[in-house]
């Protein structure tokens, strides 16, 4: 099963859990701010969003079976089905960008880094990006996991949940290096429950597009 597959046959039942520090997006963002959640899922944030007066809001995800969902829980949202690797959204139209536990799904650095470099190009200059997703944990059960899955995936962190998705737990170091292309604004560790229930370490990024990405 690949993910697409797998996240369009949870779509019905999966809810998300990671949080989102509304507060501290606000400092940065104003109401009338073009927002884009990429890797929307069903469009919960998106609808937070909406519920305090954000009104230019769009979604994004791969999986259809979550934008179904999405479109008919939260009908006033903007939620699309998103076909390629290329966000479909003009250079430079956007003033924030939101992340949610989107990282996880993707266990390639090079895929990874691709759809960051895609973010920087629709984010006007100047532009917010919020981050939130896992980081590597110390837990047996973890540990365990990370070190079953390395050799097959080449990266510890990535594991195979028993229902056939791919997931990834990240090296700080590794954020760090992504996000490179962004001013920090705000970066806390947390502890998330994920969508199955369990404990793990994960952390929230509030950065700034900066015009000249560090060598």
């Amino acid at each position: 099963m690949n993910q697409k597959e797998y996240w369009n046959q949870v779509s019905a039942t999966k809810e998300f859990t990671t949080p989102f520090h509304i507060t501290e997006f606000e400092k940065y963002v104003g109401k009338d701010a073009r927002i884009l959640d990429v890797g929307c899922g069903y469009g919960r944030t998106l609808q937070e969003l909406h519920e305090l007066e954000f009104r230019h809001l769009a979604g994004i995800d791969f999986s259809k079976g979550m934008i179904e969902r999405g479109r008919a829980q939260f009908p006033c949202l903007d939620l699309r089905v998103q076909e390629t690797e290329k966000i479909d959204f003009p250079d430079e139209s956007m003033d924030a960008v939101l992340l949610f536990a989107v990282l996880t799904c993707i266990w390639e650095d090079s895929d990874q880094k691709a759809l960051v470099r895609e973010i920087e190009r629709v984010l006007k200059p100047g532009g917010v990006l919020y981050v939130n997703d896992f980081l590597i944990n110390q837990d047996e059960r973890n540990k365990k996991r990370y070190t079953e899955y390395a050799p097959r995936y080449g990266t510890y962190g990535v594991f195979e949940l028993p229902e056939g998705a791919v997931l990834r737990h990240h090296d700080e170091a590794w954020i760090q290096n992504l996000l490179s292309g962004f001013e920090t604004l705000r970066y806390e560790h947390l502890s998330f429950t994920t969508m199955n229930g369990n404990r793990s370490n994960g952390f929230y990024f509030l950065g700034k597009k900066v015009s000249v990405r560090p060598c």
